[in-house]
């Protein structure tokens, strides 16, 4: 046993103290604080620290920051492209602004409207307006020539003249205006007597509208129109207006006197436009009160005015009856001064039948006093017939007047029945006014 470790074999030699001395020292050797926590440490010095390994970031936050960069190197490769096409392209810009701006100029500027005359060629055209001569104009690029024809209403540059559009609605706004949209109210019934009347006019107007088979089988043509004509106030613009408000068919109301413009060529312009209209709407009835603005007879005129109202009138009496079939279009004249018509106009051929409107008789007047009364509140002793037997001449228009008249002072004295002695006031006044109130001399 001499050759063991004295003590046993657990017992430690001298220098195995030390070793495991080392390994406690390093065990409770307390841990280094964290860098980044609390305040900030001082730096230190010293060639320890010169040698120590830098701290490294982590691989996310690296693959952030490459695509970042990635992201602004892509920015400015899109700038840098954009800067590039826009001096490359700057000149043809500026190129089409400037064109763009010509045609806002051309567009913007005043036009007049005019007629387009004769088609040259596409880029050309022979154009008129209504102050001036005819002009040879050229076409701008932007006007669609596949619906110019000769003819149509164009607009016009104010310096140059050339066609800068197309007016698509070429209908005159007069024209337009001259439609009745809205029947009247008065109907055959309003109408006291005139039977006659009411049966010629229905005969020559009404029936070839709605059947015309009726005059073919006979063989003979119906009427292209009638002329009411007569005394004033006997009924003839209120006949007018039940044929407007009895038939469906297109009715055009016009006055002599819009015929009559101030322009050269501007009045035969509206007739015809006027039947072309009426012939687009047909079956269409025109009716022209006081035709004798623009019919009366020819003579040798001195005046530029006299001589379109000549023109005017000529344009009229081929529109009645020149090449152009009127078809389904109906025309009615009225006129209260039938001798100073051009015998050209009323010829068989543009009005066949004359329809004259007498002053009305006594059964007449009875008739046109009891629709003017029926609606009136009357008192026991009013006697009508005294009204009806008077030997004074009443025309239609005269017996409304005195029905008016009476409700009138019944109202000024605060009665709600019209007496005899109001209808006698009231006939007194009418009358004095027709007749008396105008000194004789004054208008001859």
């Amino acid at each position: 046993m001499g050759q063991g470790t004295p003590g046993g074999l657990n017992r430690q030699l001298p220098g195995d103290r030390k070793n495991d001395g080392d390994k406690k020292e390093k065990k409770f050797e307390p841990p280094a604080p964290p860098t980044r926590v609390g305040r900030k440490q001082r730096k230190q010095k010293g060639p320890d620290v010169a040698a120590r390994i830098p701290t490294v970031t982590p691989l996310t936050k690296c693959k952030l920051r490459l695509l970042k960069l990635d992201r602004i190197k892509d920015y400015l490769l899109m700038e840098e492209e954009f800067v590039a096409n826009q001096k490359r392209l700057k000149p043809q810009e500026e190129k089409t602004e400037e064109d763009r701006s010509k045609v806002d100029d051309l567009r913007g500027s005043p036009m007049s409207v005019g007629n387009l005359e004769e088609l040259i060629d596409e880029n050309h055209a022979i154009v008129s307006s209504s102050v001036g001569p005819e002009y040879y104009v050229g076409i701008l690029s932007f006007v669609d020539k596949d619906q110019l024809e000769p003819g149509c209403a164009i607009l016009m540059h104010n310096k140059v003249l050339s066609v800068v559009g197309l007016l698509q609605d070429d209908v005159d706004p007069m024209v337009s205006v001259m439609k009745v949209e809205k029947a009247p109210l008065e109907s055959y019934a309003d109408i006291g007597g005139l039977d006659a009347q009411i049966q010629e006019i229905k005969e020559a107007v009404e029936l070839p509208l709605t059947h015309p088979e009726l005059y073919e089988d006979i063989g003979i043509k119906p009427p292209k129109g009638v002329i009411l004509y007569g005394e004033p106030g006997t009924g003839k613009t209120l006949l007018a207006k039940a044929v407007a408000n009895s038939t469906s068919a297109t009715f055009l109301r016009v006055v002599g006197s819009e015929l009559i413009q101030k322009y050269l060529g501007d009045g035969p312009k509206l007739v015809r436009e006027l039947f072309r209209v009426a012939d687009d709407l047909s079956p269409s009835i025109v009716f022209i009160d006081e035709i004798d603005a623009v019919g009366t007879k020819r003579y040798d005129a001195h005046s530029g005015g006299e001589r379109e109202i000549q023109r005017t009138m000529l344009e009229l009496l081929n529109q009645l009856d020149g090449f152009d079939s009127r078809g389904d279009v109906k025309v009615i004249l009225a006129t209260n001064k039938i001798e100073s018509l051009d015998p050209a106009l009323l010829r068989p051929g543009r009005i066949d039948r004359k329809i004259e409107f007498p002053l009305p008789d006594i059964k007449t007047r009875r008739r046109i006093f009891q629709i003017h009364t029926s609606r009136m509140t009357l008192a026991e002793d009013v006697n009508l017939e005294e009204f009806v037997m008077t030997k004074d001449e009443f025309s239609g228009a005269d017996i409304k007047a005195i029905c008016t008249e009476a409700g009138l002072l019944a109202l000024r004295e605060r009665r709600m029945k019209v007496t005899h002695a109001d209808f006698k006031k009231a006939k007194d006044k009418v009358m004095f006014k027709k007749k008396e109130g105008v000194p004789e001399g004054l208008y001859m």
